[in-house]
């Protein structure tokens, strides 16, 4: 995406990336997702209903964008569920164990990465662990997965409808077409971290749910709702009539971000890499920012940009709600 990034005279075309950072590991949080043992595996596909109260079309079926899948998840091997992806990482897979919206098939531990998360999450677990070794998850999830000796099998998590989420505390993360899905595991993170209220992204051009999504976002995936709506543009109208403060993030902001009047509800959007936010986008803002940044780089990458817009911005919003 086109990171925000300092204005300089001359220079007020795109740039380079923008937003969301690697900040703790979230530890506990509030989910508004679907309850444990909702399967979406053999549902037939349906039309979207259309929420007159939200001027959007949100899926009917849960998990899915579009209608259900009709295969596993990557890796998911040949007698997986439709549907179900490997989980791995330390904390993504302690957080799902926790997380009792998520529907879990299997458990495969080194004894080394049992003995870890039995040290982060108290036993019993939602289900019994299978011993294994490392040499098996890393032909089952590849050579290349840094996996930390842990694999899950789970059903996708549930997106939560926008209704819900409007109704939590923090601001809102609005992703303009980012499709690199560790770019959006990162931004959940930094969501956790910052008390956002929720990330929205487009279905037809947002990463699905995958272990690398969960890995990176390090558990918070479980504990930020990821909303999915079929058009952006319409999304944030509705944001907006909600009461909903809409900003953009660019490098071609007419402001700093720092220096805006800001107020709660807040959304803040951010776009593609390289591409940032599209026109239409541009338009339906309240207003598009950019971040002034003091060293000589002056674009960042999505995730990055979205965790310091997140501090930017809470810290004036956290003001005015102990102030009132």
């Amino acid at each position: 995406m086109k990171p925000p990034h300092s204005h300089r005279p001359g220079r007020h075309g795109p740039a380079g990336p923008g937003h969301s950072g690697s900040g703790p590991a979230p530890a506990g949080g509030r989910n508004d997702r679907a309850p444990r043992g909702a399967h979406q595996d053999a549902r037939p596909e349906r039309p979207f209903r259309d929420d007159r109260r939200q001027g959007l079309h949100l899926p009917r079926e849960a998990g899915e964008r579009g209608g259900p899948r009709q295969h596993g998840g990557p890796h998911a091997g040949p007698n997986a569920p439709r549907g179900a992806i490997w989980l791995y990482g330390t904390h993504a897979v302690a957080a799902a164990l926790a997380n009792p919206a998520r529907r879990l098939r299997r458990l495969l531990l080194t004894e080394e990465a049992e003995a870890e998360i039995a040290s982060r999450l108290q036993q019993p677990w939602p289900l019994p662990p299978e011993r294994s070794d490392r040499g098996r998850l890393d032909q089952l999830l590849g050579r290349d997965i840094v996996h930390q000796g842990t694999a899950l099998l789970a059903d996708p998590l549930a997106p939560p409808a926008l209704a819900q989420v409007l109704e939590r505390p923090g601001p809102l993360l609005v992703l303009d077409q980012v499709t690199d899905p560790r770019n959006v595991g990162a931004i959940l993170r930094s969501a956790a971290a910052f008390g956002a209220a929720g990330v929205i992204t487009q279905e037809r051009n947002a990463p699905e749910e995958t272990g690398a999504l969960a890995k990176a976002a390090s558990g918070a995936l479980e504990l930020v709702p990821l909303v999915n709506v079929q058009n952006l543009a319409r999304a944030l109208e509705a944001l907006k009539h909600s009461g909903f403060l809409v900003v953009g993030l660019d490098s071609s902001g007419d402001s700093d971000l720092a220096a805006l009047p800001l107020r709660a509800p807040l959304a803040l959007v951010l776009g593609a890499e390289g591409k940032g936010l599209r026109q239409l986008t541009k338009a339906t803002c309240d207003h598009v920012a950019r971040i002034d940044l003091p060293g000589a780089i002056k674009s960042l990458n999505v995730s990055n940009a979205a965790a310091l817009a997140l501090y930017v911005v809470t810290r004036p919003l956290k003001n005015e709600t102990a102030g009132r």
